[in-house]
């Protein structure tokens, strides 16, 4: 697994983190979420609120960047809330996550970042739908 510490990674998502309204129907920058490649790399991305619930999180954002830049195997995930704390994906991230490769169930999410208490993303999504495709392949 690529080297990077969790306080690192946090802070690569506090970066982007600006909370700022881009119009009377978007506001962006409340959450934001880094997500470290199984090579090395770090994707940052903020959430995108809106009035139609077209909107995206944080972490799908970071992953959106990820994808775009050809990589799709993630290592760890942060997601740092409006108050400086870290949060959980959302059922949506999780899911997103799981369907990225057969190895996801593996991907390291940060829950605490003064303990660095930490939970595997197969123990957020047990018995998953999807594993069976996995295998067809």
């Amino acid at each position: 697994m690529p080297q990077m510490s969790w306080k690192e990674l946090y802070e690569a998502a506090r970066a982007v983190q600006a909370p700022r309204t881009v119009s009377p129907f978007i506001e962006a920058g409340g959450v934001a979420a880094a997500v470290l490649t199984q090579e090395g790399n770090v994707y940052t991305g903020v959430c995108i609120d809106t009035c139609s619930g077209l909107g995206m999180c944080a972490e799908r954002s970071a992953m959106a960047a990820m994808l775009t830049h050809g990589e799709s195997r993630i290592a760890r995930v942060v997601a740092v809330m409006p108050d400086g704390r870290v949060g959980s994906p959302c059922g949506a991230c999780r899911e997103f996550m799981m369907q990225l490769d057969a190895a996801a169930g593996g991907i390291e999410i940060l829950l605490d970042l003064k303990t660095e208490k930490t939970v595997l993303l197969k123990e957020l999504v047990p018995d998953w739908w999807g594993r069976e495709r996995f295998e067809e392949q």
